[in-house]
């Protein structure tokens, strides 16, 4: 089952040391590199610094659940500067939403409005690319599959050109089935001779 991150932004954590939620994700994590959710940033009243909010890793969440994140204890949760990975890659002001979207040859998709991620593995599996003005009227969103991907940088998500889809839907268009029809051969044919005796 994969997770749209659109609900991952705002939803509860909870310790079951405490017994109950010990903040809420304002923010995902995402390694480009990897293209996966590393880390969750959560705020609440028993957690962060200042304007920060302490860091969940991810590997650290017990379970998905409707009522949110479980994980074991507070503990679990660390302060910016105590994991180096984390603080490079949220130096990095990575974001996936609101990167453009364009094919090799430069042909505008649109913009990442929200992607899915598998929760087991954390990997992003999709894009949900909202479509440019024009190009909405007959499909208002688009999705990108994560083999699509060819490139990433810091302003733009590069997938596979639409040209290879179009030859692969051609292809399936011209399939043609290689039925028999029961009526016209075999034992329920009717022979013309024995039909003229009749």
């Amino acid at each position: 089952m994969l997770l749209n991150s659109a609900k991952l932004i705002g939803c509860p954590v909870l310790s079951l040391h405490l017994g109950g939620p010990i903040g809420r994700v304002t923010n995902e994590i995402v390694d480009p590199s990897e293209l996966k959710v590393i880390a969750c940033e959560v705020q609440g009243p028993q957690t962060g610094n200042g304007n920060y909010g302490d860091i969940l890793d991810v590997r650290s969440v017990r379970e998905y659940s409707n009522i949110g994140m479980i994980i074991d204890s507070i503990d679990d949760l660390v302060s910016r500067g105590d994991v180096v990975k984390f603080d490079e890659i949220m130096n990095l002001n990575f974001n996936l939403i609101g990167l453009n979207v364009k094919t090799k040859k430069g042909t505008k998709l649109g913009k990442i409005v929200d992607y899915t991620f598998d929760p087991e593995t954390m990997m992003v599996m999709q894009f949900i690319v909202k479509r440019p003005f024009m190009k909405s009227f007959l499909d208002p969103e688009l999705i990108v599959g994560r083999s699509e991907v060819k490139e990433i940088n810091d302003y733009e998500l590069i997938v596979k050109d639409e040209e290879q889809k179009i030859k692969k839907d051609i292809k399936k268009q011209d399939f043609v089935p290689n039925f028999v029809n029961p009526f016209r051969e075999g034992k329920f044919a009717v022979n013309e001779a024995t039909r003229d005796e009749k």
